[in-house]
């Protein structure tokens, strides 16, 4: 499968913006999906997971902030990202891997990503 994310750019802190992560194949439901980040200097994280099921999965830093969610009709995985803070800033990742159940929350785990979108949020 290939994924394409869109929908970085720059925010003033407090704003919102929408990641998408569209992704080819015809088993796009049967994958389970996430949204990592890697600012400069520090290693890649998980933001949120989301099962083939629709279960989801948030780090401490982005609950409450941060919704994670799916259309398989569009073959598409969304990240939700409102009241951004400037520690927010990164490159962010999807990542798909296919799965029957479950969620997937390490890196090494997932088969597939995408090329990446900057999220930049001023102070």
């Amino acid at each position: 499968v290939q994924l394409q994310a869109s929908g970085g750019g720059l925010v003033q802190a407090g704003g919102s913006l929408r990641l998408s992560c569209a992704a080819s194949g015809r088993t796009f439901s049967n994958y389970a999906l996430g949204w990592f980040r890697q600012a400069p200097g520090k290693e890649r994280e998980l933001v949120a997971a989301i099962s083939s099921g629709g279960s989801t999965y948030y780090a401490g830093s982005v609950k409450g902030r941060f919704t994670i969610s799916r259309d398989n009709a569009k073959n598409t995985v969304y990240l939700q990202m409102n009241s951004l803070k400037p520690e927010d800033t990164a490159v962010y990742y999807c990542a798909a891997v296919l799965l029957r159940a479950g969620l997937v929350l390490t890196a090494d785990n997932y088969d597939y990503w995408g090329q990446g979108t900057l999220v930049t949020v001023s102070s």
